[in-house]
């Protein structure tokens, strides 16, 4: 049966479906490294309290061991109250110790679990955006959902009990070489069966666990993004098409997931297999030996219980390196955020000045199939541009190359001179920043929301910011005012509250270039234009690139960028374009007919 696939398994289920990367196993290694060595005391500590809580376990079989062997030497004079006293002592200790060990433990895997997070949490909020957005909601929401709860097990229980098992399996081998040094070599009987069996299925499972992950990724990628486009779904007649994609994906999904559980049905009897065999050969050579005057009938009885007690740490061992197995595949997963270092030559990058210049440049989310082709365009410090033309004619992408998110395949998109793909992403978030549709409110007061953007602002730069974007009057009639808590569990607000909270943090970053993408796409035209004019006092100065299918919002530009079909076809003010009769003037006409 080793070695056969069942017939159910699907090779076709994926091994990747992510743009983000896995790590490598060096870079996983070097990440277990430096935990352990965060955490080397704490580890130090459990180690020596599992040794004390082993060698107490051990008291008792010795013991026995000994009073076994006075009765078959005929001994007189057997000091069972004392003996029952030592074997109570040792009970009392062990139990204490256990105890402890679990504690401590559980301990530090709650240190490492938090440690693990806060990592994966400062690196992934300092990844470039661009990274972010090609990864895709369903692999960022897998990552930190799915792998974590299961690294949650690792941390809090298979890396403890994983170091417990092999002290105490050590301990267990030292112990019976020294009682009855023959003994040990019948244990070594069932090793070839032991790890034949293991090296069996640790070959299959690591790649098997990938998969499994990586099918469970596009599972939730699939679900995501049909929820997110629900409307759109629904208004296209696509549903059909998205549960087939949805169904093939959880197909290919618990295809990886039977195949996994069939590797652990051929690992798990093949551990019983070994117990039986290590039991076994104790009793069937130890009573060889014995007849053979080799040892002692105390030294059978104490070897034959040392090795029962093998059964608990090995099985433990396996158990929980098994678990490992599924925690490695996790963890690949989210230290693979280490691997995306910045270029070479981000640091030696500051602007010399604020202008903003496209030269010739070609963009495509897809290799050989571009968005942008051969754009060249430039703003001057403090203008106001507006991106218009029909939807899907390259707007937001345009959009987000200048605001640093994308680098151009070719060309370069410049900032005071200084090329933004090269920049970190910090640097470029001080100058530039980008506003679209999507607006997020945090759990927390709306306070703590608006300090997200400058943490030092006093409440009176807060209110200010909230006025700039006329949210001040709906914000004082909260119950605690700043203070209310909003978001899930809290006051619930509306989308074009949580637009104007995404426009106050703006306000308060106070960069000098914005790209505001459909920034007041949720508001309606009326509220949207006294929006953008409040907008326009408090960012008089400021260089900003406004995309959006609203043309009062060009009409107020200071330039007008029509984008067609990834080129910018027509460039100059509302008066200028309308009187051209061109493309911009049609779309005018067209707004106002």
């Amino acid at each position: 049966m080793i070695g056969v696939a069942p017939p159910d398994y699907d090779p076709a289920a994926p091994e990747s479906a992510t743009t983000l990367p896995v790590g490598s196993p060096v870079t996983v290694r070097a990440y277990v490294r430096e935990l352990i060595r965060r955490h080397r005391r704490a580890f130090g500590v459990l180690m020596a309290v599992n040794a004390v809580a082993v060698t107490a376990s051990m008291v008792g079989p010795y013991l026995l061991g000994t009073v076994i062997q006075d009765l078959a030497v005929g001994a007189d004079d057997i000091p069972l109250g004392r003996t029952v006293a030592v074997f109570a002592v040792a009970l009392a200790v062990q139990t204490f110790f256990v105890r402890l060990v679990r504690l401590r433990g559980a301990m530090l895997g709650e240190q490492m679990l938090a440690d693990l997070r806060e990592d994966f949490l400062v690196r992934s909020v300092g990844l470039p955006p661009g990274v972010l957005e090609r990864a895709g909601t369903g692999d960022l929401l897998s990552r930190i959902t799915t792998d974590i709860d299961r690294l949650a097990n690792a941390m809090r229980e298979a890396v403890p009990q994983l170091s417990i098992g092999v002290v105490w399996a050590a301990l267990l081998l030292g112990a019976l070489g020294v009682t009855a040094p023959p003994l040990a070599l019948a244990v070594l009987v069932a090793l070839p069966v032991l790890l034949i069996g293991c090296r069996w299925y640790y070959r299959r499972a690591p790649s098997a666990y990938r998969s499994e992950a990586a099918g469970y990724a596009a599972v939730a990628a699939a679900l995501a993004e049909t929820v997110d486009a629900g409307r759109t779904v629904e208004a296209h007649g696509l549903g059909a098409r998205r549960i087939a994609l949805s169904e093939q994906r959880v197909r290919e999904w618990t295809a990886w997931e039977r195949y996994t559980l069939w590797l652990r049905t051929i690992l798990f009897p093949t551990v019983n297999v070994s117990n039986v065999l290590v039991l076994g050969s104790v009793l069937i050579l130890g009573g060889v030996f014995v007849l053979q005057d080799w040892i002692t009938v105390g030294q059978l009885t104490t070897g034959a219980l040392l090795a029962q007690m093998l059964f608990e740490p090995v099985g433990m061992i396996l158990r929980w390196y098994d678990e490992l197995q599924v925690a490695q595949v996790s963890l690949a997963r989210l230290v693979g955020v280490r691997e995306i270092e910045p270029d070479a030559g981000e640091q030696a990058l500051t602007p010399d000045g604020r202008d903003v210049r496209a030269d010739r440049v070609r963009f495509g989310y897809h290799e050989g199939a571009d968005v942008l082709h051969q754009v060249s365009l430039d703003v001057a410090p403090g203008t106001r541009l507006a991106l218009v033309g029909p939807s899907g004619a390259g707007k937001s992408t345009l959009g987000r190359l200048l605001a640093g998110v994308y680098g151009p395949r070719t060309g370069e998109v410049t900032l005071g001179g200084a090329e933004l793909s090269r920049m970190p992403a910090e640097r470029v978030r001080s100058h530039v920043a980008l506003v679209n549709q999507e607006h997020h409110v945090f759990v927390g007061s709306l306070r703590d929301n608006l300090l997200l953007a400058r943490t030092n602002a006093d409440d009176g730069e807060l209110w200010g910011a909230l006025r700039a974007v006329g949210a001040d009057n709906w914000a004082a009639s909260l119950s605690e005012g700043l203070d209310s808590e909003v978001g899930s569990g809290g006051q619930q607000v509306t989308p074009a509250q949580a637009q104007q909270i995404a426009l106050a943090r703006l306000v308060l970053a106070d960069p000098h270039t914005l790209v505001l993408d459909e920034a007041t796409s949720l508001l309606d035209p009326r509220a949207a234009r006294h929006l953008e004019r409040s907008l326009a006092q408090v960012l008089e100065g400021r260089t900003v690139v406004a995309i959006a299918h609203r043309l009062h919002t060009a009409h107020d530009a200071d330039v007008i960028a029509v984008v067609e079909e990834g080129r910018i076809t027509e460039l100059g003010s509302h008066d200028a374009l309308v009187g051209s009769d061109g493309a911009y003037a049609a779309l005018w006409r067209s707004w106002h007919s």
